[in-house]
């Protein structure tokens, strides 16, 4: 079992690994599409049925590009697909939403202090959102296809909006901010494989048989394109989030979470009118600087107190265990000088990732990030400030290893 676990961290770390590649990939074809589709400009020799031509340098050479709004003549000999990379991306992150917040629900998704909650329950409800994620938005596409894209994105912000206080009510403060950008996420990662690839194809179906395609599939995949292109930077905010406590442990995290969304309608609304060479939206900037400084306010306004939950089942087997008394010596006495509700440490002003060591409770309930931290890496304490001498590292992992195969 021990064994398992180690074999586990480098399984998180591998996937993590894929997860940020496979997303660079996806996220700058996307951006770079987009830029593309705004750039394209008339031109008198385009040939029939093409929409606009854009030239392009990089690499040491020229590019010329030209984009048919339907679809060209012919079937060209040559086709490249972009899909592989939003599928990936999908696929590693929900690998790692598996690794991390279920087979550590325990720790990661479950607190006591919002909703105590099986962790089978949890693990539906975390599977059962993102169904409804994709089920709510696409059904909200249906409706308004012909209608105004602003009244999609509207009623998409306050389906986010409602997510995010339903997130904060169910799951712990870090697990809430995630799964929101996974909800998202899912919703973009759909819009591809339910949508944007299955169009392409009919499309491409029609020029085989000699048909003449129907320009409303072209249509929809580009409303669900320019979506996910308003998506994106809220959803990278959202899977960083965990490392930063202010924005996760914040009782107001779901208001921090909303307003992202928002600044990301901001920041891309510049980029995309500088591409289209509609304008340049300055005020875009004051407005991304507003909405960020309201989220710094709100992150810095103080917790309601809150009794110390129960410890969790998991938590109980590492306090139980042999040894545990001198390991919760050893981290209070080396660690909660920093991970404390209030640091002794100078330039600290809140514990580091939120992680509280300074009872042995809280040692128990975080027994997985010591044992990683300071048992089996130096990472703990930085520098080895509070000078932890390798016997006691040596009786950290001995701990961890008998509640691990006990």
């Amino acid at each position: 079992m021990y064994d398992l676990m180690v074999f586990g961290a480098w399984a998180e770390f591998a996937v993590r690994w894929l997860h940020v590649i496979t997303a660079i990939a996806w996220i700058g074809s996307s951006f770079y599409f987009i830029a593309l589709d705004l750039g394209l400009r008339k031109a008198p020799d385009l040939p029939e049925g093409a929409h606009g031509e854009e030239w392009q340098v990089h690499g040491g050479g020229f590019y010329h590009i030209r984009k048919y709004l339907v679809a060209p003549a012919s079937m060209p000999e040559h086709l490249t697909w972009f899909k592989w990379e939003s599928y990936a991306t999908w696929m590693s992150g929900f690998a790692l939403l598996v690794l991390v917040y279920y087979l550590g629900a325990n720790f990661y998704l479950v607190d006591p202090n919002v909703l105590d909650i099986p962790v089978w329950g949890a693990i539906l409800i975390s599977m059962g959102s993102l169904v409804f994620g994709w089920l709510a938005y696409n059904q909200l596409c249906k409706t308004f296809v012909n209608a105004n894209q602003t009244v999609v994105m509207v009623a998409l912000f306050f389906v986010l909006v409602g997510m995010a206080y339903f997130y904060t009510s169910v799951f712990s403060g870090r697990a809430a901010l995630l799964h929101l950008g996974a909800f998202t996420a899912t919703i973009m990662s759909a819009n591809v494989f339910m949508v944007i690839i299955p169009n392409q194809k009919i499309v491409v179906a029609d020029l085989i048989a000699g048909r003449k395609p129907d320009p409303k599939y072209g249509k929809i995949a580009k409303q669900r394109s320019t979506h996910n292109n308003y998506l994106t930077l809220p959803v990278l905010f959202l899977m960083l989030s965990n490392h930063y406590p202010l924005a996760f442990a914040s009782e107001y995290n779901w208001i921090i979470a909303s307003l992202v969304f928002l600044m990301g309608v901001t920041i891309r609304h510049y980029f995309n009118s500088n591409h289209a060479r509609t304008g340049n939206p300055i005020w875009t900037w004051g407005a991304t600087a507003v909405i960020f400084v309201l989220i710094m306010w709100l992150s810095s306004v103080p917790f309601r107190t809150q009794e110390e939950a129960a410890l969790s089942p998991a938590a109980a087997r590492f306090a139980e265990v042999e040894g545990f008394d001198q390991v919760a010596e050893i981290v209070m006495g080396r660690c909660a000088m920093c991970h404390t509700a209030e640091p002794a440490f100078e330039g600290l002003m809140w514990a580091p990732k939120d992680v509280h060591l300074d009872t042995p409770e809280r040692v128990a309930h975080h027994a997985r990030e010591v044992w990683l931290q300071a048992g089996m890496s130096h990472a703990m304490p930085p520098a080895n400030l509070s000078f932890m001498e390798e016997e006691e590292r040596a009786a950290i992992r001995a701990w961890f290893r008998r509640a691990a195969e006990g």
